[in-house]
């Protein structure tokens, strides 16, 4: 019975998907889930298998790195220039999101830009801490803890703005970061 309209007693086309376009390039995709699994990877390890935890943070700051530089000459919606937020842009859109009239965005809306700049800054802290308590012990120690923690407090945050946004949109933005591809 497909392609029939049982209410108006006759054939329909069939719907069509809507149309979409391409926003996050490869690289984009595969830094963000290579990121999120290493960090997943090191904060798991953190107190029990140490070979592995120096593995995981090492790719977190290689990743981090990559990610910068192509937030500065990477395809346009990978680019800081597309989609950090000022101040202004960031509030308003964030009281328009608690009205639930938030503008939907093709790349990143301000509230995701600005996670995406913070959660770069927090995982580079906590890298950087970890190879430091590798140099000055435990005076790092407590920093590279605190980092990570803030850093796992950023990722609930940030998976929340994603859940929050793709029923707001109806749109699913997790399905986006797998193929690439928004609805236009």
């Amino acid at each position: 019975m497909s392609g029939f309209d049982v209410a108006a007693g006759s054939r329909s086309e069939p719907k069509q998907a809507p149309p979409t376009v391409k926003v996050w390039d490869p690289l984009v995709r595969v830094l963000h889930w290579s990121l999120a699994t290493a960090f997943a990877l090191a904060f798991a390890t953190g107190e029990s298998i140490e070979s592995l935890h120096l593995l995981a943070g090492y790719a977190v700051l290689v990743i981090v790195g990559l990610r910068a530089l192509w937030g500065l000459v990477g395809t346009p919606h990978a680019r800081f220039d597309d989609f950090v937020p000022n101040l202004g842009k960031l509030l308003a859109y964030v009281r328009d999101l608690a009205a639930g009239r938030a503008e939907r965005y093709v790349g990143h809306n301000p509230a995701g830009g600005a996670m995406v700049v913070l959660l770069l800054a927090i995982l580079l802290g906590t890298a950087a801490s970890g190879v430091l308590t590798l140099y000055g012990g435990d005076a790092f120690e407590e920093l590279h803890e605190g980092f990570a923690n803030a850093n796992l407090a950023l990722v609930l945050v940030h998976i929340a703005g994603v859940l929050v946004s793709s029923r707001l949109h109806r749109e699913n933005l997790v399905r986006a970061m797998i193929t690439g591809h928004k609805r236009a």
